[in-house]
This record gives C-alpha cells, sequence and structure tokens, in this order.
C-alpha cells in the first residue's frame, strides 16, 4: 500500500479536533472501525502511540500532541505556498529570469526592462546578455528575446517587431567598387561575414519576384560581433547583410545605402519565446505582454 504522509497528518488533524472517534467517523463519512484501523496504521507506520482511547473519549500522548503541534504548522505553511503559487499565475509576483542578445538586448530590451520593474514592482527581473542564444530549458530561463527562426521546437514563440535582413554598404565603397546590379555581382565584391555558431556564413539567399538565388561569396573580413561587422560596413569596407534594427539609423541618416533593394533576405523578426503556454506564469505572460505592446508599430 503507497503511504500518504500528508494525508496521514491532515487525517490526525482532523481526528484531533473532533474529540474523540466516533465524532472523527460522523465527520469523514466513514465507520468508526475505518477510523480505528487508519490509526492505528499511522501508529504502526511511526512506531510511537499518538493516541490513547478508550470508547467514549481519548486524549493525546506527548507525542500525539507534538504530532498535533507540528503538523498543524506544516499544512498551514503548505496551505500558504499553495496561495502563493496560485497568486504568482493571476499576480505579477517573484523571480523572472529573461536573457536576450547582447546587442539588442542593450539597445531595447534593457530599457523595456526598466519600465517593466517600474510597472510591476513585485517582479525581480534578472536580465543576461549573451553573445549567442542560450537554452532555455536547460539554464532556466523564462522567457528570452530571439531574433529571426525558432531555435527549438519544444518552445512557444511570440512575434513582438517585424525585422529584415538588408544589404548595405557605405556610399563611399560603391563609389570605388561599383553599386551591384544583381545578386551574381556580389561575387566581385568585399562581403564582410557575421560568423555564427562557430561556423563562417559564406553564402547570402536573395528573393525577388519568387525567384531565389545564393551567392557564394568572397569573405576577406569576418567576425562573430554584429557590431564590429557593422563598423567595417561604415568604414567603407565592403557590402554588409544587417539586421534592419541596427542598420535603420544608418539608413536614414545617409552613411549607409541599401544594396540590391529589389531583393529580400530571409527575414529576422523579433520574437519572445517560452518553454510553454500551458502553467505559464503571470509574470512572464505580463512581460511579453509589455514588450509586444512597446514594440507595437515600432519603427527602427
Amino acid at each position: 500500500m503507497r503511504v500518504d504522509p500528508l494525508s496521514d497528518l491532515e487525517f490526525f488533524v482532523q481526528l484531533a479536533l473532533a474529540g474523540s472517534l466516533a465524532a472523527a467517523a460522523r465527520e469523514q463519512g466513514v465507520a468508526p472501525s475505518t477510523v480505528t484501523k487508519r490509526l492505528a496504521g499511522l501508529e504502526l507506520r511511526l512506531n510511537v502511540r499518538l493516541v490513547n482511547r478508550t470508547t467514549r473519549r481519548m486524549s493525546l500522548t506527548d507525542e500525539g500532541e507534538a504530532f498535533l503541534r507540528e503538523g498543524s504548522r506544516v499544512l498551514v505553511d503548505l496551505k500558504e505556498l499553495e496561495q502563493r503559487l496560485a497568486g504568482a499565475t493571476l499576480s505579477p509576483r517573484g523571480l523572472l529570469r529573461v536573457n536576450a542578445t547582447l546587442g539588442f538586448g542593450r539597445e531595447h530590451i534593457a530599457p523595456l526592462v526598466s519600465q517593466f520593474s517600474q510597472r510591476y514592482p513585485d517582479v525581480e527581473v534578472l536580465l543576461h546578455l549573451s553573445d549567442r542564444p542560450l537554452n532555455l530549458i536547460e539554464q532556466g530561463f523564462d522567457v528570452a528575446v530571439r531574433i529571426g527562426e525558432l531555435p527549438d521546437q519544444r518552445l512557444t514563440a511570440r512575434k513582438i517587431a517585424n525585422n529584415e535582413r538588408i544589404l548595405c554598404a557605405a556610399p563611399a565603397y560603391l563609389v570605388r567598387a561599383g553599386t551591384p546590379a544583381k545578386p551574381a555581382d556580389l561575387q566581385a565584391h568585399r562581403c564582410l561575414m557575421i560568423r555564427e555558431n562557430d561556423d563562417t556564413v559564406g553564402v547570402w539567399r536573395l528573393t525577388h519576384d519568387g525567384k531565389q538565388e545564393s551567392v557564394k561569396l568572397r569573405s576577406p573580413l569576418s567576425t562573430n560581433d554584429g557590431a564590429v561587422a557593422l563598423g567595417w560596413a561604415l568604414e567603407g569596407q565592403g557590402v554588409l547583410m544587417r539586421s534592419e534594427w541596427d542598420a535603420a539609423r544608418y539608413l536614414r541618416s545617409g552613411r549607409l545605402v541599401r544594396v540590391l533593394p529589389e531583393w529580400s533576405a530571409p527575414r529576422a523578426d523579433i520574437m519572445a519565446v517560452f518553454p510553454t503556454k500551458q502553467h505559464l506564469s503571470a509574470r512572464t505572460r505580463a512581460f511579453v505582454d509589455h514588450l509586444v505592446e512597446r514594440f507595437d508599430d515600432f519603427v527602427f
């Protein structure tokens, strides 16, 4: 028979409050013999006598008094814990662990975390920025901000902002090297590569009017840091494929111009990613809603 200490504890507290075996049986809707048998089984398991009983009355032993006193405290603590956990699904509170990439995290997520903290003072936020995505499930993060495709099908994603990948270069470079007219022309240009997951992305895939072309590129400069690659492009070192969120300001200022603007690269939309929709805590739900709200109609 499976032992259930918590159920036994609840039974004993009810028995002690009832004051007699017969009263406990009536309250529980069972025969007195059932109560007697269960009490005997509990005492046998604990190897101690908890109750002195006669046919008409009972009294707790010293051990029974201790079991009642400490057991009642355990039940109260458990009830408070359950209420606190249930409340966490209704009202945002507790520790929220958030992961984001370094560049986008610093520029866009950190300010929103600050706003969220003011809005929900009962939530403690730990923002962890990394140069590459972390495993949410293995490393215990509640939510992460990702750019591009969902890396793990066990995760749930919600788009918080549109984001294109844009081919761009400094005007001085294009004056010097010429402006590509078609994707194949890129093979004759200096193309700046961003190294991801220790692999150099040496092929750009571009689409126009349903037609896709893959261009294998010559890359004199590559890096694992998008900010470094962007700096090289601004210095006129070559053509770069960079996310709209990072390049847009330089396109507006004219320090960079679009290359092959009629051709599009695979999208890199900004996603809020979390392990599951089921039993989602109120703090996680509130944070994702906060991101969606703040990025609504946002222009990079």
